[in-house]
């Protein structure tokens, strides 16, 4: 049997609709069982302080989240070669369980998303597009970059966890092998390293996601 071809309309109620899931809160559904469940048994009651804490962190990584749906499936609008959109577009499906997993941590933890995702899903899905016009080896870099700077970010919100969040741990030291490996297969894939300009821009935007959605 033949695969069926997606027209333009097509393509566009898919993009509607994934933006959509991924902005309505409860929408994500994870593929695979959310990590850490068995240390939280175990794990001590955090304090008031701690509490709000580690909701500021998971809420930062629950937009992240959000950033790269938007980065990945922008991509995947404007990607040229169809093994790279769907690469990108099977990228976006295995971020999902990280969107779940995050918000239902963030739920957990009696907080709720950041009220900002819209804002960052729009401009990154914008960042992800112009990613995929400048080219498929541009695109790929662009991934690369992103997931590698994600796992510094994961690397240090793991550092400033407390100790008995066992729970918050597992989800992200999780995530960090998922964007490790995405940030591989992006450069295997051809990706070409990103001029420090846009490296640079790329984390001062990460430096103001971070600061507004920690409170907000």
């Amino acid at each position: 049997m033949t695969e069926r071809q997606l027209t333009p309309l097509d393509r566009l109620l898919s993009r509607v609709d994934s933006a959509l899931r991924t902005l309505t809160p409860g929408s994500a559904r994870a593929e695979r069982q959310p990590p850490g469940l068995d240390q939280a048994r175990d794990e001590g009651p955090l304090s008031d302080g701690e509490r709000r804490h580690v909701t500021g962190l998971m809420r930062i990584n629950h937009t992240g989240e959000v950033c790269a749906q938007g980065l990945y499936q922008g991509q995947a609008s404007t990607a040229t070669l169809p093994h790279v959109r769907h690469a990108m577009e099977e990228a976006a499906r295995e971020e999902e369980d990280h969107l779940a997993w995050c918000e239902d941590r963030i739920r957990e933890l009696g907080g709720v998303p950041s009220r900002l995702n819209p804002i960052f899903y729009a401009m990154s899905y914008t960042l992800g597009a112009g990613a995929g016009l400048a080219g498929d080896r541009w695109s790929l870099g662009f991934v690369a970059e992103t997931e590698n700077q994600v796992v510094r970010h994961l690397e240090n919100h793991m550092s400033r966890l407390p100790l008995r969040d066992r729970r918050s741990r597992a989800i992200l030291e999780q995530m960090r092998t998922d964007e490790l490996k995405h940030a591989v297969t992006a450069s295997d894939a051809g990706g070409a390293p990103l001029p420090p300009p846009v490296r640079g821009a790329m984390t001062l935007m990460s430096k103001v996601m971070t600061f507004a959605t920690y409170r907000i």
